[in-house]
């Protein structure tokens, strides 16, 4: 493990401002509440300053406005959670597997870039692309045709490129759509476990540039999000939906297909979006829980409220 650097060394590295005793040494981050000796933790919501009181960390990382919430030696930075992260990665730093393991399957027309790594029962296919320095771990499948950008770490259990739900209903039958475009994804995404991603209908479906999917995310074809979004556990996003840049959407969130999602939006968890979102915002829309009898009362009150106002 990295370190250890005392606080002046890693202000030195990262920026920001030390106050206190500048020489203490750090070995590890840690939580407000878990942190021990030799550890340094942070603050980013004034509303924990009394867990801040209680911690037994070296250090704390916090905004100039909090600076003087603590007699802790500290580091004083704009974006406290931002620098931390900067900080986990210092004395964390990631470590992906090397090589490409002996059982992973690649199609003779692949194109594999400079460093790249398979793990163990990969499936690489017919004309895939991959760039440099690429991570793919264990069991991850790339359909015919894609295209991986450089730096990208997909994790365990990811398909990427497997067909999307294009179906045509004729005489109360299914008719099979082919599926023939591919899936494009850019340099430096991030792609969670047991994530999937449809190829195109038609056209390629798209992930661009630091695009960051958590696990079970399912990405229907011909969607396209934009660069630099970040989209957490279990949201379904439908086919031909487009989704703006610096977007995030909150874990079991929905999206309805072949609508548009201006830049800058967060959808709140568990909201259905099943329209346009033409302004950036957050937009939530989730109905509270309660009590199975009093949930059954509300929504009966909110029904006749639409039938009252149908019939004013």
């Amino acid at each position: 493990m990295p370190g250890p650097f005392t606080l002046q060394q890693i202000a030195q590295r990262l920026g920001g401002r030390v106050v206190g005793e500048s020489g203490i040494l750090i070995r590890q981050v840690g939580s407000l509440e878990r942190a021990t000796r030799e550890q340094i933790t942070f603050l980013s919501n004034s509303k924990l300053k009394a867990k801040l009181a209680e911690t037994r960390a070296s250090a704390v990382i916090l905004a100039p406005g909090d600076e003087k919430l603590t007699g802790l030696p500290r580091i004083v930075a704009d974006n406290p959670y931002a620098y931390f992260a900067r900080v986990s990665q210092l004395f964390n730093p990631v470590v992906t597997q090397s090589g490409i393991h002996p059982s992973a399957v690649i199609a003779p027309s692949a194109k594999l870039g400079r460093n790249v790594s398979l793990g163990a029962g990969c499936v690489v296919g017919e004309n895939v692309v991959i760039g440099d320095d690429s991570c793919l771990y264990p069991r991850v499948v790339l359909y015919p045709g894609c295209t991986i950008g450089a730096r990208v770490v997909i994790h365990a259990g990811a398909v990427i490129g497997a067909d999307g739900f294009g179906l045509a209903p004729e005489n109360g039958r299914w008719v099979k759509i082919p599926q023939i475009g591919a899936v494009r994804i850019g340099d430096d995404v991030e792609i969670g476990a047991n994530t999937t991603i449809d190829r195109g209908a038609l056209d390629d479906t798209v992930i661009e540039e630091g695009v960051k999917l958590d696990n079970q995310v399912q990405v229907g074809h011909n969607v396209r999000i934009g660069a630099h979004s970040a989209v957490a556990g279990c949201v379904g996003i439908a086919g031909s939906a487009r989704i703006g840049r610096h977007v995030t959407i909150g874990g079991a969130a929905m999206i309805q297909g072949h609508i548009e999602i201006a830049d800058h939006v967060h959808v709140s968890a568990g909201t259905l979006i099943s329209r346009s979102l033409t302004k950036p915002g957050t937009y939530t829309g989730i109905y509270p829980f309660d009590e199975h009898d009093a949930w059954k009362r509300n929504a009966a009150r909110l029904r006749r409220l639409a039938k009252e106002k149908k019939n004013a």
